[in-house]
C-alpha cells in the first residue's frame, strides 16, 4: 500500500497537471484581464473534489511567478467568512522553458453547512503590503468517480494489455490517466494528455511482461472556464492494480 507521502505526493500531482495546466502556464492577469481567476500577481481557482474513502472537499490553488513577495493567501465563502489559508509551506515548481520560476501553493478544505453556490475569492497579501483579489465561482456538487473496468483490479495478465478502460461518468467531458510502477516504488511512469473518451490506448512497450502497475483516472467536468477556472468538479477512481505473466 503506498505511505501517507506517496499519497501527498500524488495529490499534487493531480492537482498541477490534471487539475490546471492552462492555469499554470499562463502569466498572469495582463493575458486575461477578463477573466476574474487572475491578478496582477497570479491565478486563483477553486475545485470540487471527490476522492475515494474521503468527505468532498474544496481544494484551492494560487499560482504566481510573485511567489517570494507572498506573504499569505486567504480564500473567502461567497458569504464574506474565511474557508480558511493556503499553505505556503506546500507547492509545486513549475518551469517553462523561456520563462522565470513559477510556484503553485495548493491546500484542501473540507466542505460544510456554510458552503453553498457562489463566488469564492481569494486576498493574496505581498510582504510589502500590496494587495491582490481574484474570484472563482463555484457550484457545490459531486461528479461521480470513474469506476475501473479493465484491467481490473488484481487481474492477472498473460500479456500486456493495449489499452485501459473505464465506465463513462455522467457529466464528465475529459479524463487523465495515471499509472504507476509498482516494482520501483510506486513510481509515476505516465501520465496522459486530457482525452474525451473513457478507454485510453497505451503507448507502446509502457507495460511489460513480468511487470507489476497501478492505474487510477481522474474525470473533471469542463477545461479552461472564464466562470468556473481550469475546471469546477472533479472526481478520481480508486487505485486497481494488475500484474502481467514473464
Amino acid at each position: 500500500m503506498p505511505n501517507t507521502s506517496t499519497t501527498k505526493r500524488l495529490l499534487i500531482i493531480l492537482v498541477l497537471t490534471c487539475f490546471g495546466l492552462a492555469a499554470l502556464s499562463a502569466d498572469g492577469a495582463t493575458d486575461r484581464k477578463k477573466d476574474t481567476h487572475y491578478n496582477a500577481a497570479g491565478f486563483f481557482d477553486v475545485h470540487v473534489c471527490n476522492w475515494p474513502d474521503r468527505k468532498l472537499f474544496f481544494l484551492a490553488l494560487f499560482s504566481t511567478f510573485e511567489f517570494d513577495r507572498v506573504k499569505s493567501v486567504t480564500v473567502y465563502r461567497p458569504d464574506g467568512t474565511a474557508l480558511g489559508n493556503l499553505d505556503l509551506s506546500r507547492y509545486r515548481v513549475i518551469r517553462k522553458k523561456g520563462k522565470p520560476e513559477k510556484r503553485a501553493f495548493i491546500s484542501e478544505f473540507d466542505t460544510s453547512d456554510k458552503d453553498h453556490d457562489g463566488w469564492y475569492s481569494a486576498l493574496v497579501q505581498f510582504r510589502d503590503g500590496k494587495q491582490f483579489h481574484a474570484r472563482d465561482f463555484v457550484m457545490l456538487k459531486r461528479l461521480g468517480q470513474p469506476v475501473i473496468a479493465f484491467p481490473g483490479n488484481g487481474e492477472h495478465l498473460v500479456q500486456p494489455p493495449g489499452y485501459l478502460e473505464w465506465q463513462a461518468v455522467p457529466g464528465a467531458k475529459y479524463y487523465k490517466v495515471f499509472i504507476r510502477d509498482m516494482w520501483d516504488e510506486n513510481r509515476l511512469i505516465h501520465e496522459s494528455k486530457l482525452i474525451n473518451t473513457n478507454h485510453y490506448q497505451l503507448p507502446k512497450d509502457l507495460v511489460k511482461p513480468g511487470g507489476w502497475y497501478s492505474w487510477k483516472v481522474h474525470a473533471r467536468d469542463i477545461n479552461e472556464d472564464p466562470k468556473l477556472g481550469d475546471f469546477n468538479h472533479g472526481s478520481l477512481s480508486i487505485e486497481a492494480q494488475f500484474d502481467v505473466k514473464e
